[in-house]
């Protein structure tokens, strides 16, 4: 269950990292972003280095995952808050491109899904540490 979890953790920190190191490289225009608007290209890659940013913590948990629901969850708040912040966007325009909506499953349900699976490994690892502390005793 631990190893199968750790997959799951680094393939879903490959979508924001990935992503973010996109558009920190790529600007507005990984999106075909042709307005040249400084602004806006500005923005983006700094929206970008943030996700890279997560992605690079969320692999961080993958080492000794069973300790690390707290940051897990910290992680996964901040995905589900930008995700929910992605829908209003839906309701005024329309669904977005394949690779934004594989970013918006990931953050409102995937993260959500791996942060309750690791809630689960860490409680299945303290029963055990108790039952290894009770048979020594």
């Amino acid at each position: 269950m631990k190893r199968a979890l750790q997959i799951a953790i680094a393939i879903a920190g490959a979508v924001p990292a990935i992503a973010g190191l996109g558009g920190m490289l790529l600007g507005s225009s990984l999106l075909g972003d042709a307005s040249g608007s400084a602004d806006l290209d500005s923005q983006f890659r700094f929206l970008s280095a943030l996700s890279f940013a997560i992605g690079l913590v969320i692999w961080s948990t993958i080492r000794g995952i069973e300790r690390k629901g707290k940051l897990l969850r910290l992680l996964t708040g901040i995905l589900v808050l930008g995700g929910v912040a992605r829908l209003p966007s839906i309701f005024s325009y329309d669904l977005p491109e394949s690779p934004i909506l594989v970013s918006l499953v990931v953050e409102i349900a995937v993260m959500p899904l791996l942060c309750l699976w690791q809630s689960r490994l860490a409680s299945q690892t303290d029963n055990a540490a108790e039952s290894a502390g009770d048979a020594l005793t």
